[in-house]
C-alpha cells in the first residue's frame, strides 16, 4: 500500500481546511477513471468535510486485493465494477451489508440481496467503429450492426477488445456471448472473433480510446464510454447491437472496515441525484437513481435490446470461464 500512502499524505495536504475530520479519511479502491473519481471524491469532500484518498487500478487488481486484505482492510471503500465483481468479493466475505436509505426507490437489479452491493450507474456493452478508418479500409463494406458481424474475417487485426481476466468490461464481454449463445456456440463464436482482436488491453477505457486516436477499426466497449467520444468531437461511432447486457457500475463497503461510519456515507453521496447526475456528466453513464438526469448525447437503456443478464451465473463460474480463455485463446 505504498501508492495509497503517498495518496493518502497527499489528499491530508489538499483537505487541511477539514482537520476537525482528519480521522474520518475515507479511503477508496477506485475502478472508475481518475478525472470522475476525483469530480465525485472533491464533491463528497465539499459536502462531508471528510477527506478522501484513493487509489486507481484496473477492476481484476482491486477486487483481488479487496479479497486478499479481507481481515484488515487498506481500504473502506471499492468504487466501481460489475456486479459480478462483487458479488465475487462478497462470496469470499470480504464485504459489509449496508442498506443505503436511498437504495429504496433504486430498480431491483441494482441493489444485492444481502445490500452488500449498490449500483449507481447503469452499464451497457456496444460496437464502437472509427467511421474515417473504416472507409478508408472497408470501402462499400457496411458497418457492423450486430455481434455476429464484428467476427466477419474481413475484419482481422482491426477489433480492440479488452483482455477478460483483467478488465471487468472484457468478462462482462465474454458472459454476454456464452448466455445469448449458449456454451457452446459462445465459446465457437469467441474464437472466431479473437482472430480479428488486434489488441487486448487491461483497462476498460482502452478500447473507446484507441477508437477514438484512429489506431483501430472496431471495438467493443460500454456506450456510455463511446457516446462521451463521439460528444467530444472523435470520430467514433457507437453502434448499440441486438442481445446485448446490460449492468451496473456498483459500490460496496469493505468487511472490517474501521471507518465504517464514513464509508456509509459515501454510499449515500453516490446513490443521491447530484453525485449521479455529476457522473452522467463526466462519463455519459445513465444513472440508476430515477430522479437523476442522463447528459445529453447518452443512450438510453430504453432504446438498447437487452438479453436477460444471469449475474449469478456469471458471478459462479467466472474462474472456470477465464481459466478456459487463458487456455483456449490468450
Amino acid at each position: 500500500m505504498k501508492k495509497i500512502a503517498i495518496l493518502s499524505i497527499l489528499a491530508s495536504l489538499a483537505f487541511v481546511g477539514c482537520t476537525k475530520n482528519q480521522s474520518q479519511e475515507l479511503r477508496v479502491y477506485s475502478i472508475i477513471h481518475d478525472e470522475e473519481t476525483e469530480a465525485l471524491t472533491k464533491l463528497f469532500t465539499e459536502k462531508t468535510g471528510i477527506p478522501v484518498s484513493y487509489l486507481r487500478a484496473t477492476t481484476g487488481e482491486l477486487v483481488n486485493r479487496v479479497i486478499t486484505e479481507k481481515n484488515d482492510p487498506q481500504a473502506d471503500i471499492l468504487l466501481g465494477g460489475a456486479s459480478s465483481y462483487h458479488i465475487q468479493a462478497d462470496n469470499e466475505g470480504a464485504l459489509e451489508s449496508y442498506a443505503s436509505p436511498l437504495a429504496k426507490d433504486l430498480p431491483s437489479y441494482a441493489v444485492a440481496k444481502d445490500n452488500t452491493w449498490t449500483g449507481f450507474c447503469v452499464l451497457t456493452l456496444g460496437i464502437g467503429v472509427n467511421a474515417k478508418r473504416f472507409a478508408e479500409k472497408f470501402p462499400g463494406i457496411p458497418l457492423p450492426k450486430t455481434w455476429t458481424d464484428l467476427a466477419n474475417p474481413i475484419f482481422k487485426g482491426e477489433v480492440v477488445l479488452n483482455n477478460p481476466s483483467a478488465s471487468s468490461t472484457g468478462y462482462l464481454f465474454v458472459q454476454n456471448q456464452l448466455q445469448r449463445l449458449g456454451e457452446e456456440k459462445g465459446w465457437e463464436y469467441l474464437h472466431a472473433l479473437t482472430k480479428n482482436v488486434g489488441q487486448f488491453p487491461d483497462s476498460g477505457s482502452a478500447p473507446a480510446k484507441l477508437l477514438g486516436t484512429g489506431e483501430y477499426t472496431l471495438g467493443v466497449s460500454y456506450l456510455h464510454a463511446l457516446a462521451k467520444y463521439n460528444a467530444q468531437g472523435f470520430d467514433v461511432k457507437p453502434i448499440a447491437p441486438p442481445q446485448s447486457v446490460g449492468d451496473v457500475d456498483c459500490i460496496s463497503i469493505m468487511k472490517n472496515t474501521k471507518n465504517l461510519a464514513a464509508a456509509k456515507k459515501f454510499v449515500d453521496f453516490m446513490l443521491s441525484v447530484e453525485a449521479q447526475e455529476l457522473m452522467s456528466n463526466y462519463t455519459f453513464t445513465t444513472p440508476v437513481n430515477p430522479k437523476a438526469r442522463s447528459v445529453k448525447g447518452s443512450i438510453a437503456i430504453a432504446d438498447i435490446n437487452l438479453i436477460d443478464y444471469d449475474v449469478q451465473k456469471a458471478s459462479a463460474e467466472k474462474t472456470a470461464v477465464l481459466d478456459r480463455w487463458v487456455k483456449e485463446i490468450k
